[in-house]
């Protein structure tokens, strides 16, 4: 079985990780993070997202990190097909950007040997 592959791209202060080539963003959620690795911080909110919303058919999860004063300001969310309860899904998204230990994690986790990419 092949690993799953995931698509960066990088524009400035502005780096995407998505499961499609264009990532697509019907439902989102938003937080601020302390500067560290975006592609570090990108790849764990990713993780944390998609197991709290595995069971959510057609969903591909994206997560967008832009550095801005000192601070990265994070987009996390996705495309989905077909219909969903969009607030619900949100919220769950918000719960997941919001919960202390996973937000801890991730600052260790961008910082660990920190290359910024």
């Amino acid at each position: 079985m092949s690993k799953a592959r995931w698509h960066i791209a990088r524009d400035g202060d502005t780096l995407t990780l998505s499961r499609m080539a264009s990532a697509r963003f019907d439902v989102s959620a938003r937080t601020v993070l302390p500067d560290g690795g975006r592609l570090a911080v990108a790849h764990q909110v990713r993780q944390d997202m998609w197991r709290a919303l595995q069971g959510l058919r057609g969903f591909a999860p994206a997560v967008e990190v832009r550095r801005e004063g000192g601070a990265l300001h994070v987009r996390a969310g996705g495309q989905v097909a077909g219909a969903v309860a969009k607030t619900q899904v949100e919220d769950t998204i918000q719960g997941v950007l919001d919960c202390p230990k996973r937000r801890a994690r991730w600052v260790r986790h961008a910082n660990r040997g920190r290359v910024d990419t």
